[in-house]
């Protein structure tokens, strides 16, 4: 059996995303998901290495670990466009079913980043370089590792970053998800044997 802490929660109330939609024009949600988000901006030139990375060193090993998992990357209004041509390259090395674009106002943009409580600023473009690892509950949960410089955010430039620190961090929570569901169908089974039993009894 694994020995392991549960992932630390540093901020709680991440604002709901149903102001965004998707590619397809469906509304995206945070709750009962377990989400990669990001912010990727109105100019994605100096942004796809950061999906492309997020693809090889987070999403390739771990979307099919979880169906509540998913990769949101929040972009303002008007940046379809450049989106399509990052979806053509991701679609090229794994299913990308799990990845999710959504577009919304600079407004709502705002109230989303705003409600995560970083001491961290979106850049003009309404972008960052920092991901976040957000919770079924809509709590933003980090490591304490002092290479994340208490930002609690990770730097989807930096594949040792990725690698080493989210990735894991990532796993831990999927663990954490994992073992409350079997406890809970322990817990399920017990119950329903003491009823059977209670049954024969009468």
């Amino acid at each position: 059996m694994y020995n392991f802490s549960a992932l630390p929660v540093v901020s709680h109330n991440v604002k709901e995303v149903s102001a965004f939609k998707n590619l397809k024009g469906d509304k995206v949600q945070l709750k009962d998901k377990l989400t990669v988000l990001g912010f990727l901006g109105s100019d994605l030139t100096d942004r796809k290495i950061n999906v492309y990375n997020l693809h090889e060193k987070i999403y390739k090993g771990i979307h099919s670990s979880d169906e509540d998992f998913q990769m949101l990357m929040l972009l303002p209004n008007g940046a379809e466009a450049q989106v399509d041509e990052i979806i053509v390259e991701l679609s090229r090395y794994a299913e990308i079913n799990k990845w999710e674009f959504a577009f919304g106002t600079m407004e709502a943009i705002n109230e989303v980043y705003n409600s995560l409580n970083t001491d961290m600023y979106l850049d003009a473009n309404l972008g960052t370089d920092f991901t976040f690892i957000i919770d079924k509950e809509q709590k933003v949960r980090a490591t304490n590792d002092s290479k994340l410089k208490n930002c609690f955010g990770y730097d989807a430039t930096s594949v040792s970053v990725l690698h080493k620190i989210m990735d894991n961090d990532v796993t831990i929570l999927l663990f954490e998800y994992n073992a409350a569901l079997k406890s809970n169908y322990t817990i399920n089974r017990r119950d329903s044997f003491l009823k059977i039993n209670q049954k024969d009894e009468e």
